[in-house]
This record gives C-alpha cells, sequence and structure tokens, in this order.
C-alpha cells in the first residue's frame, strides 16, 4: 500500500478553490485500491481527530492566529503530525504531496526528517504565486525565495501545465519535474428549455453577452478587459461573475474606467450553483478569459467544456491549454478581436467548439488526470 499525505489543501468535504477541488476529484474517482490517501483539514478545532471522506483518511489540524502566516504554521503543523502518525502506524515510504510553495523557505528541513524515514516530498507550486499583485513586495520576495527551495530540494515538481514546467526548469539547476495537469467535468449538451430564472434577474438575453468568470483581482486583467469592451461597437453586454461587492479594486476600476458609464457592463455577483453557472457558460456568445499568472486554470477548463467561442489572453500557459481551440488577444488588442468574433460564420464557432471539446476529453477529465497520478504515486510510469 502507497500512502500519500497531502498537505496545503484546506480539506475535504472541498468547500474552495482550485486545490480543494483537485484534492476532492482525487479521492472521488479513485481507482486503485493500493493508494491511501490521507489528507490535512483545517479546523477550528483540536488537531488529530480524523474520519473518512469517501475512500480518504482525513486529520484536522488546528488553525492558527498568526495572520498573513497561518499558511506557513498550517502546512508545518500538518507536515509535523504526519510524521508522528507514520511513526505510531509503522507506515513505510510515505509520499508527501505538498500543495503550493508557502512553506518553502523552511522546506529543507522537513526534507530531511521525511527522507530520514524513506518518505519523499512531491511539491505542486501552484503557478508564480509571487508574481500576483496582491501580495506586497516583501511578501513577493518570501514566496519567490519559496519556489526556490522547493524546486531545489522536493524529490519531484507536479506542474499543472507545461509552461510552469519550463520556467521552473530555466530558473533553477537540476529541477526533478512532470506535469500532470488540472482537470474538469465533461459538460453534457445544453438543454433545450433553459430555467430563465437568472437570465430575467439581470436583464442578460442568450446568446448576446461576453462572459467574464473569474477572482476579482488585477492579474486577471479586468482593467484591459473593460476598456476594450467600451472601446468595442458591440451590441452585446459584457456580464462579470465575480466576487467584486466589497472590494477595494472595484472602486478604483470604476474610477479608472468610468464603467459605470456604459448601460453594457454589467457586474452581477458570484454564482456557486454548478448547473447554473454550466448554464451561463454554455449560453454566452462567448467567453473571455484574462487570466495572466497561473498554470492550467480551471475557469479555462470549464469555459472550453461549455463555451462555444473563447477569447483567451495571449501568455504560454493559457496557449499550453486552449491550443488551436480560441482566439488569442493581448492588452492592445480585444476589440478588434471582438469585432472579428462577431464577423464569424455559425460553421466557424462550432469548429473551434468542437476543438475545445476535444482536447478536454483526452487531456483534462478528472478520470485521465486522476490516472496519471495513481500511476506516479505507484511509480508505474
Amino acid at each position: 500500500m502507497q500512502h500519500v499525505f497531502i498537505i496545503g489543501s484546506r480539506g475535504l468535504p472541498a468547500k474552495y478553490g482550485g486545490f480543494e477541488t483537485f484534492v476532492n476529484e482525487l479521492v472521488s474517482n479513485q481507482k486503485s485500491n493500493r493508494v491511501k490517501y490521507h489528507v490535512a483539514n483545517l479546523s477550528d478545532s483540536v488537531s488529530g481527530r480524523h474520519f473518512t471522506y469517501k475512500t480518504a483518511d482525513v486529520f484536522d489540524i488546528k488553525a492558527r492566529n498568526f495572520g498573513s502566516a497561518n499558511v506557513i504554521f498550517y502546512d508545518r503543523d500538518a507536515i509535523n503530525y504526519c510524521l508522528e502518525y507514520i511513526k505510531k502506524t509503522k507506515i513505510e515510504k510515505p509520499i508527501f504531496y505538498i500543495l503550493g510553495n508557502t512553506l518553502g523557505a523552511f522546506i529543507v528541513r522537513y526534507a530531511a526528517k521525511i527522507h530520514k524515514i524513506g518518505g519523499k516530498i512531491y511539491v505542486n507550486p501552484d503557478g508564480l504565486e509571487w508574481r500576483r499583485s496582491k501580495w506586497i513586495k516583501p511578501i513577493q520576495m518570501y514566496l519567490k525565495y519559496s519556489e526556490k527551495k522547493m524546486a531545489e530540494t522536493a524529490d519531484l515538481i507536479i506542474s499543472d501545465n507545461q509552461g510552469i514546467e519550463d520556467y521552473l526548469k530555466a530558473e533553477y539547476e537540476n529541477v526533478r519535474s512532470t506535469v500532470i495537469a488540472y482537470g474538469t467535468n465533461v459538460v453534457v449538451a445544453p438543454d433545450e428549455a433553459v430555467d430563465m430564472t437568472w437570465f430575467e434577474a439581470h436583464d442578460v438575453k442568450l446568446k448576446n453577452y461576453y462572459l467574464v468568470v473569474g477572482r476579482f483581482v488585477p492579474e486577471n486583467n479586468y482593467e484591459a478587459i473593460i476598456r476594450n469592451f467600451m472601446a468595442s461597437d458591440t451590441a452585446r453586454d459584457l456580464v462579470l461573475i465575480t466576487d467584486y461587492e466589497g472590494n477595494k479594486y472595484f472602486e478604483k476600476l470604476r474610477r479608472l474606467t468610468r464603467f459605470d458609464t456604459d448601460k453594457r457592463i454589467k457586474f452581477v455577483g458570484t454564482v456557486y450553483d454548478k448547473a447554473k453557472l454550466v448554464a451561463i457558460r454554455q449560453n454566452a456568445f462567448a467567453y473571455i478569459h484574462g487570466h495572466a499568472v497561473g498554470g492550467t486554470n480551471p475557469g479555462l477548463l470549464e469555459a472550453m467544456s461549455a463555451t462555444d467561442l473563447n477569447l483567451v489572453f495571449d501568455v504560454n500557459f493559457n496557449h499550453n491549454v486552449a491550443l488551436d481551440s480560441a482566439l488569442f488577444w493581448q492588452l492592445d488588442n480585444l476589440s478588434e478581436l471582438m469585432t472579428q468574433a462577431e464577423k464569424l460564420e455559425k460553421s466557424e464557432v462550432a469548429t473551434l467548439a468542437k476543438k475545445a471539446r476535444t482536447i478536454i476529453a483526452k487531456k483534462y477529465t478528472w478520470a485521465y488526470v486522476v490516472a496519471q497520478y495513481e500511476g506516479l504515486f505507484l511509480n508505474e510510469s
């Protein structure tokens, strides 16, 4: 039995973002009975409570109260707990799969302890976190250093995008790495009868809107998207599904762009109902993907699985995923690309949609991703 200790997500069942969804799908789609997952779970209770979620052993790690340093202590406490648990239960040759580079500045110390018991350290770097504009300069410097130490120390780096692996190998020497993508669920054909409740509530007409879905942060290029949209003469709306309420960036963006003077632009808040979000994606004229930092973004995969026409920001991470199934834009030409998109024949859009669905079916289903992970953990590759 290969025991895999997963550290760095908030735990199971999934309630949050990408890492949590990944761990949930890894466990939910498990095929091999030769892998046993142990998953750290951030908890307000005391550490050490165990419970079973599907096939996984989930163990609580009590949250600290150290502000932005909480994630560092969470990972550290989880590793220390795992080391004690492994010793007590006499587990041999464990794999520690650490999600994110947060603990990297301290990883050498823990690597020595893990290697001493015959274990290995695998790390998912989660894109280029240090480049995110939300971090002040000292935190960016810490995250860059953490990335370096993880790349130098880990027994294996698992990147979710070829662009991440290329960057790490160019940046650091002797990086031991492989690529296993993030996954998504294959979307079924749209219902003929669409529930119009959400659409009517927001005065959104089917197939008559550009759609943006994602975290409301500057590196997702909201300013460029809005400026280009306002410069276009499209009669369609721009619908933005994002967590903008109470966000200082919203007011800054309004001052910079004066988007509130354009009635076509509609901030509609968040949508957590998965079926509803699929319907919104399916009935968009086009999805605009502006993510500039990271690897294989879940939102892009979901768009390729559901939206017929995708306009994607032109960086290598996005190119590696969408390939020739999308139209690519740069900061100064999105409005021109929108004009081009609106001139496409239905058959041309259908061809792009078919290419996108084929890419998803071949490379990004959770079943395919989980099979790759199981093969890796069992050393079958």
